[in-house]
């Protein structure tokens, strides 16, 4: 059930009756009408927009045009004060009634209320983390794990067909990197001292992949030519890497539907397909690109290169696809990449990077945009950096990685469920700043503490109540005289579960999953204040002793609020705490 929805279908519905009538003009779009909660809450609970953005293209007056409608709506039944504010703006009284009916939906949904089909099944692939086979992955891929994780799961709640991908960046130079560090462990594992030279991995991850591979080679390896061994030393590291990867993601309960490796592109014909593709569109020449900005002359070779006409699709310039030597480029594999995902029938492409890929996403929204003939979309979002405290000062580094913080330092520091709400509580674009002390406190000023304790506020209530012979299943509770919750906390704890269903929608729709926990934290921050007035108001407590069929009234709101907690977190991947240690 989402209430705003439906009272903006009615509004939709009483704005085709006046065109109808001849008191619109026919044909408007509606398309810009909206239902929303008033900026004041006194003001209403709920306001619509209707008047404003249909006056000028009716060639009406809005306040005129607000009054007319407001005498339509007096005819539902919901709505029982409709009333024209300022210029034209419409706010909405309902009955209490319709939260009543909000509260009885939300139990009978359970975990799967708020589920819209706002995505109609749309196909969406969400291609996140892929970060290089090389070592076991920092901080930064963290963020980005949660985000891309969420934001899969926040899209399936609404209705998509959703598929979570890995891409295995194993077909560059850095693969060869990791596999001459792997020899030197491999020669270290044999009692050779390892020459860990500069531009090599040095982290210690790698002494168990050397071991490995001398227990697979024994020193058959020793002392041969590179071209001998490089190949199967750099496939062996790579799936020790991708194990150590798979791991990890497991650390953070992150399941992939597809890993897609890049080095299937090379050699099977699928580049050459994609850059033909371009090519028949017209898009593929031999040119020469102008200097980079802040180039000197001196410091520039001119040079033919094959390149994309990505200029006519919204970028800045023409990229290379194809170097002078014949070579791909580094965006040749990506294109091709792309082009499977257009080719496996996907509808809309969501690319998760690092804020370090930002000059990438022109060229790459060309791309997707020229090779579905602006029939796919994509969207690219970009993951900023993470800062880690601990005791007031920055954490620091892993040993065992060599440069960086792993992801597996966080978990195990702050547990996975801390983890990942955290790494939520900013949008993606923005900083963050992840202090192990903060992270961990049990206060208000933590969010993730704060609404795990509402949710095992909920339950602990529940286990009174059971201990006094109510029966608090969802049924039982969906059953009781929910009218009785008729406080004004009661009523606005009710309104913010009815909001639920909206923000989904709406956090969907903008591929932002940190507007679930701000929402999350806002809910919680609602059933604390109801419990703490109940403190003081012994009328306003969830438990009354004397009275249980209230009590089940007020228990069913309780819950009704931990069902869209439980929801809420299940979107994010944290589990809903029962009790708090």
């Amino acid at each position: 059930m989402n209430i705003f929805a439906d009272i903006r279908r009615a509004v939709v519905a009483a704005l085709e009756e006046m065109g109808a009538e001849g008191a619109l003009p026919a044909g408007l779009d509606l398309s810009n009408v909206a239902v929303e909660p008033p900026r004041d809450a006194a003001h209403g609970d709920m306001a619509t927009n209707a008047a404003m953005v249909l006056a000028k293209p009716a060639g009406q007056n809005p306040r005129a045009l607000a009054e007319a409608l407001v005498a339509k709506l007096a005819a539902d039944q919901r709505i029982a004060e409709a009333t024209v504010a300022g210029p034209g703006f419409i706010n909405l009284r309902l009955v209490p009634g319709v939260w009543t009916e909000v509260l009885r939906a939300a139990l009978d949904a359970g975990r799967d209320f708020g589920r819209s089909d706002l995505g109609a099944g749309v196909k969406v692939n969400v291609e996140y983390v892929s970060a290089n086979p090389t070592g076991p992955m920092h901080v930064g891929h963290t963020r980005g794990a949660v985000f891309g994780d969420a934001l899969a799961s926040l899209l399936d709640f609404a209705g998509y067909d959703v598929t979570r991908e890995y891409y295995i960046n194993d077909g560059g130079a850095q693969v060869d990197v990791l596999a001459r560090s792997a020899y030197e462990r491999y020669r270290e594992a044999n009692g050779l001292e390892p020459e860990i030279r500069e531009g090599l991995y040095p982290g210690d991850y790698l002494i168990p992949v050397g071991e490995a591979l001398k227990a697979k080679y024994g020193a058959d390896l020793i002392d041969k030519p590179e071209e001998d061994w490089l190949a199967e030393v750099r496939d062996f590291a790579t799936e020790a890497m991708m194990a150590m990867i798979r791991e990890d993601l497991a650390l953070l309960n992150v399941k992939m539907d597809v890993f897609y490796s890049e080095k299937s592109l090379y050699g099977t014909g699928q580049i050459e397909a994609a850059l033909k593709r371009l090519e028949d569109l017209g898009l593929i020449y031999e040119g020469v690109l102008e200097p980079p900005k802040g180039k000197l002359p001196e410091d520039w070779e001119e040079r033919e290169q094959t390149l994309f006409k990505s200029t006519q699709y919204g970028d800045d310039v023409d990229r290379p696809v194809k170097k002078s030597d014949g070579a791909w480029t580094y965006f040749a594999p990506d294109i091709a990449y792309h082009w499977t995902k257009i080719a496996r029938g996907f509808d809309h492409l969501i690319d998760v990077f690092g804020a370090d890929h930002g000059g990438y996403v022109k060229r790459m929204k060309a791309a997707v945009a020229a090779l579905s003939e602006n029939k796919v979309s994509l969207d690219i979002k970009l993951i900023q950096l993470v800062k880690l405290f601990k005791n007031g000062e920055p954490f620091k580094m892993s040993k065992r990685a060599g440069t960086f913080v792993t992801l597996r330092d966080v978990v195990e520091q702050a547990g996975a469920d801390v983890t990942r709400f955290h790494m939520l509580t900013r949008k993606n674009d923005a900083p963050l700043d992840f202090d192990f002390d903060k992270v961990l406190e049990q206060s208000k000023d933590n969010p993730v503490f704060y609404v795990q304790y509402a949710h095992a506020r909920v339950a602990s209530v529940l286990r009174k109540a059971a201990e006094l012979g109510l029966d608090v299943s969802d049924a039982a509770l969906a059953g009781a005289d929910l009218a009785q919750n008729s406080h004004e906390a009661e009523t606005a704890l009710a309104k913010k579960i009815a909001e639920w269903p909206r923000l989904v929608e709406i956090a969907a729709r903008a591929n932002e999953p940190h507007r679930v926990a701000f929402f999350l934290y806002e809910i919680a921050s609602d059933l604390h204040a109801l419990w703490h007035r109940g403190n003081e108001e012994p009328a306003l407590r969830f438990v009354q002793e004397d009275d249980l069929a209230l009590t089940s009234a007020k228990i069913a709101l309780a819950r009704a609020c931990a069902v869209v907690i439980s929801a809420g977190l299940g979107i994010l991947g944290v589990t809903p705490a029962e009790e708090m240690r």
